[in-house]
């Protein structure tokens, strides 16, 4: 080694003494789940005198940072510093911050900056900082399924499709989705819809995408099927537009008896389509995110396919939900049904002439209660060989309501029609109407105020008679 090797050695030796160094380092963190308790740890080695430790959160990339955290040293009673400055000592310090019940919000980079005081000059502050980035993640809060564009009615001579919506709310980052049916994961096509924001993305790989099938039947069978309507285009219903007396047809030598009727009557039939699907169906799959104001993400999943009502009734189709921050799956589920029969219920129990009816569905005559009938069904008002009271053929909701009823409706025969894509079902109901005494009193008498009448013209004659004299 030459005599200026030893010379630039000596020098940069004395030059690191006199200046002092400063090393800083973060610890790295994992990804914490929203709520859990997260410490910083900023560790920092000196020979140099500490002057302030300060923390940050970064935010908006990086232009703006706001403190968090503020040692100084200045006014630290308890510092010892070094009185030899000459002597080299090596001091290890670390700074933690703590953060309790971390949020969405805090999710991002945070940066220590540690400041020493200059070996030579005592009053330069020599400066260094290191970062580290916290990723907080939080499971979806929310998941669930409906049935698109529901209310829907029922097609009985063409095949419909079925879109089932799955949706994640409060994940980030954004939960993965998975359609199954009875327990086994559907093999899905993925396709990329018009919609801004879709991606793509399904168990069976991404295919070509396809129209939707939609399998109508031949001119043949649908001219068949036309047959079955009736003159007003409506589909004919056995046994239906008149209950009563269609079942009293099918047991000869007995009469219709008043006292062996029930009251208000109800009677029940259903209808499944008239055609038949005969291959596998296609399940379309489609991928939806929207990014949140709190920084989490909404995810939709939709799940596309040709119904077909003879092997989807009673189908169990679930919505599985995986997420980095749980330890197992969420789930919901749903099982296709089609409504059986509505359960009607007439209030007042026993109208009057004059009243308000409302006749209201109640749940079903078999199966499960209205909510729990999926897709949600459409209920259709109708009234048997008649328009409703206020003049339209039909109505839509659950309830129909008949104002100021007249007698005339008195053993009105009313159908609500239940539906969904997976079926359609009627029941009939008998509205009552009976006599109201306070209308038949004031219509017995329509001429009671006529002798008071009499008497007050008795009385005003002669005074327009004198008025009259007395102008003449």
């Amino acid at each position: 080694m030459t005599v200026l090797s030893l010379c630039f050695l000596l020098c940069a030796d004395l030059l690191q003494v006199a200046v002092g160094y400063l090393t800083v380092t973060i610890e790295p963190l994992l990804p914490v789940v929203v709520g859990d308790t997260v410490t910083l740890k900023c560790n920092f080695k000196t020979d140099g005198r500490l002057r302030e430790i300060v923390w940050y959160r970064v935010t908006d990339g990086g232009t703006i940072k706001q403190k968090i955290f503020t040692y100084d040293a200045m006014f630290n009673t308890n510092y010892s510093h070094m009185e030899d400055y000459r002597r080299r000592e090596d001091l290890v310090y670390q700074s933690t911050v703590r953060l309790p019940e971390v949020r969405i919000s805090d999710n991002g980079p945070y940066e220590c900056h540690v400041g020493i005081y200059d070996r030579a000059t005592r009053e330069k502050v020599v400066l260094a900082s290191g970062n580290v980035l916290l990723t907080v993640m939080s499971p979806p809060n929310n998941i669930s399924v409906v049935a698109e564009n529901t209310p829907a009615p029922f097609s009985r001579y063409q095949a419909q499709n079925l879109t089932l919506v799955c949706t994640a709310k409060g994940g980030k980052p954004a939960p993965s989705i998975y359609f199954k049916r009875d327990g086994e994961l559907i093999e899905v096509i993925s396709y990329v819809s018009s919609t801004v924001g879709y991606e793509g993305g399904g168990s069976a790989g991404v295919r070509g995408a396809r129209p939707l099938i939609s399998r109508d039947l031949d001119d043949t069978k649908m001219r068949k099927s036309l047959s079955l309507l009736g003159p007003d285009g409506r589909p004919g219903r056995l046994y239906t537009e008149s209950p009563g007396r269609s079942y009293m047809a099918r047991q000869p030598g007995q009469e219709p008896s008043p006292a062996t009727e029930t009251i208000p009557e109800t009677v029940v039939s259903r209808e499944f389509p008239r055609w038949v699907q005969s291959t596998e169906p296609l399940y379309y799959f489609s991928n939806m995110q929207i990014p949140q104001s709190d920084g989490s993400v909404l995810v939709q999943a939709k799940l596309t396919w040709t119904l077909n009502p003879q092997l989807d009734n009673d189908a169990l189709f679930s919505c599985e939900v995986t997420h980095p921050a749980l330890s197992m799956p969420m789930q919901t589920e749903v099982i296709l049904a089609a409504p059986k029969g509505p359960k009607l219920l007439i209030t007042p129990a026993r109208a009057k002439v004059g009243d308000t009816v409302r006749i209201t569905v109640q749940g079903f005559q078999v199966g499960s209660p209205v909510n729990e009938v999926f897709p949600e069904p459409l209920f259709t008002w109708t009234r048997v060989g008649s328009r409703l009271l206020d003049g339209s053929a039909e109505r839509d909701g659950k309830e129909l309501v008949l104002e100021r009823v007249p007698a005339e409706l008195n053993g009105s025969m009313y159908r609500c029609t239940a539906q969904n894509p997976l079926g359609s079902t009627d029941t009939h109901i008998r509205l009552i109407v009976f006599e109201n005494p306070s209308m038949m009193k004031n219509t017995q008498n329509p001429n009671n105020g006529a002798p008071g009448l009499h008497k007050l013209g008795l009385i005003f004659l002669p005074l327009i008679l004198t008025v009259t004299v007395e102008l003449t």
